[in-house]
């Protein structure tokens, strides 16, 4: 079943339920796969579709730092219910430890061993965890490894 299907199927139970602000957020996520799939003129393949959803997630944390940052927790609360759902239509992401693993193998296999050449790095790496991993954790990890 495409995400798209699911999420229209979780979007007419919340109506029902009367959970306003999850309606709020998949008619978000609805309307953002559409958006995408007429810019593309054709459907989305599932991998196209998980990346809208995962730079919805990013909007979503990119929000949550803005607003803790200026002290609205009521608006923080509000994100991280959003980020929430969305995750739920996202693969289950990497944990560290194997993100590690897969960041340990790209630098032997590249030979890189400064900080300077990290992008030789991520351009191995982040075609193997696309949409498993956010990009900010691998850039993070790499540079600690490298850093070393």
């Amino acid at each position: 079943m495409s995400l798209l299907k699911k999420i229209d199927e979780n979007l007419i139970k919340a109506l029902k339920a009367g959970e306003k602000e999850k309606v709020t957020v998949l008619r978000g996520l609805k309307s953002d796969l559409k958006y995408a799939r007429i810019a593309k003129k054709d459907d989305l393949t599932e991998d196209e579709s998980i990346g809208v959803l995962n730079s919805a997630a990013k909007k979503a944390r990119d929000s949550i730092e803005m607003f803790k940052q200026g002290e609205r927790d009521d608006l923080v609360k509000q994100e991280e219910f959003g980020l929430a759902i969305i995750t739920e239509y996202l693969p289950e992401q990497l944990s560290e430890d194997k993100l590690l693993e897969i960041i340990k193998a790209a630098i032997e296999e590249t030979g890189v061993d400064t900080p300077a050449k990290m992008g030789l790095v991520m351009k191995v790496v982040m075609p193997q965890v696309k949409g498993k991993a956010d990009g900010k954790l691998v850039n993070r990890l790499v540079a600690q490894l490298l850093a070393q």
